[in-house]
């Protein structure tokens, strides 16, 4: 008799809340949520309030999302470079500073379009420089098992302060007006700042010098180009959210000039997006192991295209209500799968700068989407614009054809411990350069074909991981050599690259092995910029070196 077999057990959703550090930085993050949501809906209350054309309304979501797009590389690269909680502490503080001259010049009945659209961005500038860093810190505060789990609770954050934001908004425009709501906000941001500051990360110790922050971006470019896992995320992401965006740009118009809707019916409207995203959260791991990312992603975006349809053609508030929970379903379905698949595509000494550009590529198609669909909204209509809109995300699904959210698995970019530290005869400085790494290897006939079959996959590696040329030639004086090459800006990069193996990486570097033998590696660097280092007296330490393989 066969053993019966049992499927394997779907993740608890909330296992990440109970670990302490979790709970209280997701609490934080929702506190920096809510104070978003509530100036979102405040801010596109006062805007339609202003007589302004559509396309201002529309720029509130520009202006929100444009910083991200403009700074969002050295933002992530802050993140791997920098202090995480320093940095986080810092920039929630700028965003009390923004709600509370918000909250003054409303008080003071100051408060115009320009004004509302400059302070806006200002607050997406701080949205912009925090958005990686809370992503890159998730993986450190949970079991590799709860990661899927707690990149869905931080999706839940955003979608509960969706859904509290925008009724405190609503409530507090109609029983007070918008000066005590942007100082809401402001309190909200400081409980960020508090939340982040009792967090005590374990400390680690350097041993190579930070990264500088323009090379730092051209890694983590580097990188993204020769990661399909990560390429598929972003092609996916863009896919999706330049024609997405047009329901979030153009909800307030709809909701204030077409359904003459009070800030408090708003505000609900809303709600209900929220209310839809953490209902969807609650069941998200169970359907993500049924359907896998990518069927996920396809059934919830059929759903959320058929939302901004009936947003379109439906004026009965009971059935908008409805189309908006749904939306949050597929809105939270969408974005976790999507932040799941980023987080899983790049090991940790790039991940920051990983979801940063995955950040980039959704706020920045967010925020020129909202423009453009709104700028569409002032020439043919809402109806019309969120229609065409609604057959665009359905043609996005052909994204799916080419790009799957599948290729990415946490357990592919772990730690692999490739190459032992290069052996040197005398200490350099760690920033000589650039350096010439040369690999020779001994390859029978037999295995050239399949080796060289394989030198395609090799350079991938290598110039992901830092190097900035590379090149495998043939040596004429002895026909079964073969030499690799490969150049990196300097010392420091090499040992980098050194730590910068995955596991997936494995497998190719153990065939290459089977097909050849070694024959040694030599490292030149160039030898002014030595040279001048020693003359500088600028050297590293002796240390014990091991050949590499």
């Amino acid at each position: 008799m066969m053993a019966a077999t049992s499927e394997p057990v779907a993740p608890d959703a909330w296992a990440p809340l109970r670990r302490e550090v979790f709970r209280s930085l997701w609490f934080g993050a929702l506190a920096s949520n809510v104070g978003l949501w509530v100036q979102n809906a405040a801010g596109s209350w006062d805007m339609t309030s202003f007589g302004t054309a559509p396309v201002y309304v529309a720029l509130l979501q520009t202006a929100s999302s444009l910083p991200v797009f403009l700074i969002g590389l050295p933002a992530a690269a802050f993140g791997d470079i920098f202090d995480r909680r320093r940095l986080l502490a810092s920039f929630a503080a700028w965003m009390v500073l923004v709600s509370t001259l918000l909250a003054a010049l409303s008080f003071a009945g100051l408060l115009g379009p320009t004004s509302l659209l400059a302070l806006t961005f200002a607050l997406g500038l701080g949205s912009a420089l925090s958005a990686p860093l809370w992503q890159a810190i998730l993986p450190s505060l949970v079991d590799k098992a709860e990661l899927a789990s707690a990149v869905t609770l931080s999706g839940v954050a955003v979608n509960v302060a969706r859904a509290l934001g925008p009724a405190i908004g609503g409530i507090g425009l109609a029983l007070a007006g918008s000066g005590p709501v942007y100082t809401f906000n402001a309190l909200a941001f400081f409980v960020v700042v508090l939340q982040v500051l009792r967090w005590k990360p374990p400390a680690t110790k350097a041993t190579l010098p930070p990264e500088r922050i323009v090379g730092a971006i051209v890694a983590g470019l580097r990188f993204a180009r020769r990661a399909p896992a990560l390429r598929a995320v972003l092609f996916r992401a863009a896919a999706f959210i330049v024609a997405g965006s047009a329901l979030w740009a153009l909800l307030p118009v709809v909701a204030r000039r077409e359904l003459h809707m009070t800030p408090l019916r708003f505000g609900i409207l809303l709600g209900c997006i929220g209310t839809g995203a953490l209902a969807g959260a609650a069941v998200m791991p169970r359907a993500r192991q049924k359907l896998g990312s990518d069927g996920l992603v396809a059934i919830a975006t059929v759903v959320y295209a058929g939302s901004m349809s009936l947003l379109a053609h439906v004026r009965i508030e009971a059935l908008l209500y409805a189309a908006m929970l749904a939306t949050g379903v597929a809105w939270i379905s969408i974005m976790s799968s999507f932040n799941v698949a980023a987080s899983s595509a790049a090991p940790g000494w790039v991940q920051s700068r990983a979801l940063g550009l995955y950040l980039l590529v959704f706020q920045g198609g967010l925020g020129l989407g909202s423009f453009g669909w709104g700028t569409l909204a002032g020439r043919i209509g809402s109806a019309a614009t969120l229609s065409v809109a609604a057959a665009c995300v359905l043609l996005g699904l052909l994204s799916a054809l080419r790009w799957k959210l599948g290729a990415a698995r946490k357990d592919d970019v772990a730690s692999f411990d490739a190459w032992p530290e290069p052996v040197i005869e005398a200490p350099i400085d760690i920033d000589a350069g650039p350096v010439l790494v040369e690999r020779r290897y001994v390859v029978r006939p037999e295995h050239r074909v399949e080796f060289l079959s394989l030198a395609a996959d090799l350079e991938s590696l290598r110039r992901r991981d830092g190097a900035i040329d590379w090149a495998l030639y043939e040596d004429l004086g002895s026909k079964d050599r073969l030499v690799e090459t490969f150049l990196v800006a300097s010392w420091a990069e090499h040992l980098r690259q050194h730590r910068r193996a995955v596991a997936a990486d494995k497998a190719l570097l153990d065939r290459m092995r089977a097909l050849s033998e070694d024959a040694g590696v030599v490292h030149l660097v160039d030898a002014r910029s030595a040279a001048a280092a020693r003359a500088r007296g600028l050297e590293i330490a002796d240390r014990a070196h091991r050949e590499e393989p």
